[in-house]
C-alpha cells in the first residue's frame, strides 16, 4: 500500500509543469502549422523549383544541318547521327565497377569521368559528346540512374583537305566556324526543337508536360564548285609549292561565261574533319590576302590606252635603252628592247612600254578603269573576311606612281579580284560578278571596255604564250591559250624585299571562245626560279590539260595570231 502511494506520487506532476508542457506542445504544433502555411503559400515557388530540379527535364532536339554539295550534287559536307551522353550529377548512382566500365566504353580515365559526375551546383553536365551510336547504346544498356542520351549530329567532309578553305567546318555545337559553314550558317543550321518532361528517380519518363516541339532541319546548299576540278587544282598547286619550296600558293578557276567559281585552292591546307592546331592554315589566301599583281596588270593598261587614248595594237612605242627616268626614279625592263608595238609590249612584258602608255592617259580615266574592274573593293562573293585590295585616289598620284601601277606595283589585289578582272577579255569587254553559288541563269555584267578593245587585248594575250612571250610553259596541247605572267617583289616592313617574290599567271582557254579563266599565285618560291612564267604558268598548263578533257571542251588548236612586225623608227610613238 505504501509502495503504490509512492509510485503515484512519482508520476503525478505539479500543476505548473503540466501547464508548461501543454504550452510547449501547443507552441510546437502552431510552429508546424505556421511553417506549413509558409511553405505552401508564401514560399511555394521555391519548393516547386526544387521539385522540378529533381524531376523535370528540358532537352533540346537538334535539327539536321543542311548538306553542302558541289555543282554536280557531290557532297562536300554532310551530317552523320551521333549521341551525346549527359547526366544530372545529383541523380547519378554509379558503383566502382560501373564507373570503370563506363570510362572504358567512352575511352576516358575513371578519374576524369568521376570529376564530371561530381560537378557541383549543376543539373546538366555532358559526359561526352558526339559518341558513336553503338557506344552510346552500350552505355545506356548499363541502366545507370541519371545517365541520359541525346541525339546530335557530327559533320563529315568527304573532300577533306581539297575543299577545306571553301567549305570550312563546324564547332562542337554544330555551328559554322569557317568558310561557307560560317557564312551560310543561318541557312544550314535550321531551328532546334525541345522536349519538356517529368522523370522518376530512375530516369524513366513519367509524363511529357507539353507537346514536343520538333526541330526544323536546315536547308541544303549547292555551290558552284566542281569537286573534280577542285581536286585537280589542289594536286597541281601542291606539287608546285613543294617543287619551288614556296611559302604558299593559291589558285582560282572561274567559268568564263558565268563568273561561277569552279575551284578555289590554297596551300597549305588542313583537314576539316579534324581541325586541330590549324590556326596558321585557316586563311583563305585567294580571297583574304592581298598582293601586288605585277605584270598581270599590263593588259588592263593596254586596254585603257586603246579605249581612252590613240593607241592601236600595232602602235609603236620606243622602249630603248631599256629604262625610263621619271623624276628621281628609274623604271627598268627585265630584258631591254628597242621599238615595240602595243601587242609586243604585252608579249614581252615591257615595263617601259606600259609606263609610257599609262603616262599618256588622263589619270582619272586610268583610275576609273581600275575601279570599274572592281579593284579596290570586295567582290561581294560573301566569303568571311574578304579583302578589298587597295587603289589609291588618283588625286594623290605622282607620275612615278601612275607609271608603276601600269605594271602592277603600288596597287594591291586579291587573287579572286584578279581572276574576275580578266572576265572582261573573255566576254568582249563585259565584267562579270563572281559567285560561289551555282547559278540557274547567266548573270548581268557591266561593260568596261568596247568589244573590239577587249578582243584585241585577248589576241595580244595569245602572243604571250607563243615563242617570244613570257609564258611558253602555259601552253596546252590542242588548245589556244591567252594569258599573262606577273612577277613582283614582296612588300616588307622596310619596303620591297629584294629576295622575296610573288610569281603569278592569269590565263583563259580556249582563247577563241574562252570557257575557263584561271589565276595562279606562288608566294615566295625559293628554289632558284621565281618568275611567273616559270612557277605559276606550268600549274595552269597541268590543270587545264586535265580539266578541258574532263569537261569535254572542244579543241581550237588552229593557227595562232602572228605578232605585228616592228615599224620604222619614224613611225614610233614616243608616248610620254
Amino acid at each position: 500500500m505504501l509502495l503504490k502511494e509512492s509510485q503515484h506520487k512519482l508520476v503525478k506532476l505539479p500543476a505548473w509543469r503540466r501547464r508548461l508542457l501543454l504550452v510547449v506542445l501547443l507552441s510546437s504544433f502552431m510552429l508546424l502549422l505556421a511553417r506549413g502555411f509558409y511553405l505552401q503559400t508564401l514560399h511555394k515557388d521555391y519548393l516547386i523549383k526544387k521539385g522540378e530540379a529533381f524531376s523535370r527535364r528540358k532537352v533540346v532536339l537538334m535539327p539536321h544541318r543542311g548538306k553542302i554539295y558541289d555543282r554536280h550534287l557531290k557532297p562536300l559536307a554532310i551530317s552523320l547521327p551521333v549521341e551525346s551522353l549527359w547526366v544530372n550529377p545529383t541523380d547519378v548512382q554509379l558503383s566502382t565497377p560501373q564507373l570503370k566500365q563506363m570510362a572504358s566504353l567512352l575511352e576516358m580515365s575513371p578519374k576524369v569521368l568521376q570529376q564530371k559526375l561530381r560537378t557541383p551546383k549543376k543539373e546538366f553536365v555532358y559526359i561526352k559528346r558526339r559518341v558513336a551510336p553503338d557506344v552510346a547504346k552500350q552505355v545506356m544498356a548499363m541502366k545507370v540512374p541519371g545517365v541520359f542520351s541525346q541525339k546530335e549530329y557530327k559533320r563529315f567532309y568527304p573532300a577533306a583537305e581539297v575543299a577545306a578553305h571553301i567549305v570550312g567546318f563546324t564547332g562542337v555545337d554544330d555551328t559554322g566556324v569557317e568558310g561557307m559553314e560560317l557564312h551560310r550558317n543561318a541557312l544550314l543550321s535550321g531551328t532546334p526543337g525541345k522536349r519538356d518532361f517529368v522523370q522518376d528517380r530512375k530516369g524513366h519518363v513519367v509524363e511529357d508536360l507539353v507537346a514536343v516541339t520538333l526541330p526544323h532541319d536546315g536547308q541544303d546548299l549547292v555551290l558552284s564548285i566542281d569537286r573534280t576540278v577542285q581536286y585537280v587544282v589542289h594536286r597541281e598547286l601542291s606539287r608546285a609549292v613543294e617543287k619551288h619550296k614556296a611559302k604558299a600558293g593559291a589558285a582560282v578557276v572561274l567559268d568564263a561565261k558565268t563568273g561561277e567559281v569552279l575551284a578555289l585552292v590554297n596551300i597549305p591546307t588542313y583537314n576539316p574533319n579534324n581541325p586541330v592546331n590549324v590556326s596558321s592554315k585557316l586563311r583563305n589566301s585567294a580571297i583574304v590576302n592581298i598582293f601586288e599583281p605585277g605584270s598581270t596588270m599590263k593588259p588592263v593598261t593596254a586596254a585603257a590606252a586603246m579605249e581612252f587614248g590613240d593607241y592601236l595594237p600595232d602602235t609603236k612605242i620606243q622602249t630603248a635603252p631599256g629604262f625610263l627616268h621619271i623624276g628621281a626614279a628609274t623604271i627598268h625592263d627585265a630584258h631591254p628592247n628597242q621599238v615595240l608595238s602595243v601587242a609586243q609590249v604585252i608579249q614581252k612584258s615591257s615595263n617601259v612600254g606600259s609606263a609610257k602608255m599609262a603616262l599618256s592617259l588622263d589619270k582619272e580615266k586610268l583610275w576609273n578603269t581600275y575601279i570599274q574592274l572592281g579593284l579596290g573593293s570586295a567582290t561581294k562573293i560573301g566569303f568571311p573576311g574578304e579583302a578589298a585590295g587597295k587603289v589609291r585616289d588618283y588625286k594623290t598620284w605622282r607620275p612615278i606612281e601612275q607609271a608603276t601601277m601600269s605594271y602592277g606595283h603600288g596597287i594591291s589585289v586579291t587573287l579572286l579580284q584578279l581572276a574576275r578582272a580578266y572576265t572582261v577579255f573573255a566576254n568582249e569587254g563585259e565584267l562579270l560578278p563572281v559567285t560561289l553559288n551555282k547559278l540557274a541563269e547567266p548573270p548581268v555584267g557591266r561593260q568596261v571596255f568596247s568589244a573590239k578593245v577587249a578582243n584585241d587585248v585577248k589576241d595580244m594575250l595569245e602572243l604571250v604564250v607563243q615563242p617570244g612571250g613570257t609564258a611558253l610553259k602555259a601552253q596546252v596541247t590542242g588548245y589556244r591559250v591567252a594569258g599573262k605572267t606577273g612577277t613582283a617583289h614582296k612588300l616588307g616592313e622596310h619596303g620591297y624585299e629584294q629576295d622575296k617574290y610573288v610569281g603569278s599567271f592569269v590565263g583563259m582557254v580556249p582563247a577563241s571562245n574562252p570557257r575557263l579563266i584561271m589565276a595562279v599565285m606562288i608566294d615566295e618560291p625559293n628554289n632558284g626560279e621565281y618568275y611567273g612564267g616559270s612557277v605559276a604558268a606550268p600549274v595552269f598548263s597541268a590543270v587545264m590539260t586535265d580539266v578541258l578533257r574532263m569537261l569535254v571542251i572542244p579543241q581550237d588548236g588552229q593557227a595562232l595570231p602572228v605578232a605585228p612586225t616592228v615599224a620604222p623608227a619614224e613611225a614610233v610613238k614616243e608616248a610620254m
